[in-house]
């Protein structure tokens, strides 16, 4: 559906005053014949990419439809936004960090199976990756991972049990320590034992995490998705840099229509066309110009001069995919909650 016309609202809500406009006043939500409301459920650091999106979309709807759509976003740590809608915060799509958190709201009943082919790619139109955010000057000489677990390095990530983004973090960590160890998973533990060890603030979402870092002057490196770092960048270009580490991981945020709430407020179409819009030329570039990788490769090539493209990324499927990964060391008494606690 093309979007178009009238403005979108672009509501940046706490996930409490949400669920005080959804419980409070659903007799508002959902379409009529001039104008439709929905509500995007997402994860931190996508609240840029969306506040532009959702203006085209909603030219893009009006074109083709005639109606107005009124876009309300909510942002959190992915894993605590996928828990909150399980528990009914209601969202007609969701656009998360991590396919396992789509997963766990299909468990909940509320996402068909099979979502992840619903749309190309995974259902994941925008990649992105992680990298290493380091004051300027770079006075601790950070390069790659191992120089995270030096004595005397604070490090800043956020909590893997509550945000998708620092999942893909410990993760790149983890695949960097798989090749530097050959696989002997004692000597990976106590790398990702240490790292942690030197983790100074575990932030619930990633956003917080560049508020520590950057807002609050905490730490010397900040663990980042790409996107977070380039806008750290643009905001003070004189105060810090990006590092490209030597092994990262391909990012693979992921996009469902929660089935369940679009089929009771007779919003599908809307929610549908609006995950698909993500894949239009338009979408794809306004996700390049917020620092995500479009997966249009053609696009992607014209951002060339933005992203290290030869970068050597490990995917979540290297490592037995999100329920094996999940299973391993992000449940409680995982490999995580291991070294942590100890």
């Amino acid at each position: 559906m093309r979007n178009g016309g009238k403005l979108v609202k672009k509501k940046l809500l706490s996930l409490g005053l949400i669920a005080v406009l959804l419980t409070g006043c659903l007799t508002g939500c959902g379409s009529n014949k001039n104008s439709v409301r929905m509500i995007n459920v997402s994860y931190d650091p996508t609240r840029e990419l969306f506040e532009s999106y959702n203006e085209i979309f909603a030219q893009h709807w009006k074109e083709q439809t005639g109606q107005d759509v009124e876009v309300i976003q909510s942002h959190g740590g992915s894993g605590k936004q996928a828990l909150e809608v399980s528990n009914g915060l209601e969202a007609d799509v969701v656009t998360l960090a991590l396919e396992y958190d789509i997963d766990a709201i299909e468990k909940a009943g509320l996402i068909e199976d099979g979502w992840v082919d619903e749309y190309d790619d995974d259902s994941a139109p925008y990649t992105s990756t992680i990298v290493f955010l380091v004051r300027k000057g770079n006075p601790k000489n950070i390069h790659d991972w191992d120089d995270l677990v030096k004595d005397g390095v604070g490090v800043i990530t956020p909590n893997p049990k509550t945000s998708g983004g620092a999942r893909w973090n410990y993760l790149a960590a983890w695949g960097y320590a798989k090749e530097r160890y050959n696989g002997d998973e004692a000597q990976m533990k106590e790398f990702i034992k240490k790292l942690y060890q030197n983790v100074l603030v575990l932030d619930s979402g990633a956003r917080g995490a560049t508020t520590s870092f950057v807002e609050n002057n905490q730490g010397d490196v900040l663990i980042a998705w790409e996107n977070e770092a380039y806008l750290s960048m643009l905001d003070c270009p004189d105060d810090y840099e990006i590092i490209t580490p030597g092994i990262s991981i391909l990012a693979q945020p992921s996009v469902a229509v929660v089935d369940s709430v679009v089929d009771e407020r007779g919003t599908r179409a809307v929610a549908d066309e609006y995950l698909s819009y993500l894949y239009s030329d338009d979408a794809q570039r306004i996700a390049a110009d917020n620092y995500f990788r479009p997966v249009n490769e053609e696009i992607l090539q014209e951002y060339s001069d933005v992203f290290d493209l030869n970068m050597k990324l490990k995917t979540v499927h290297d490592f037995g995919g999100w329920d094996s990964v999940s299973a391993k060391h992000f449940a409680n008494g995982g490999i995580f909650d291991e070294i942590y606690e100890k």
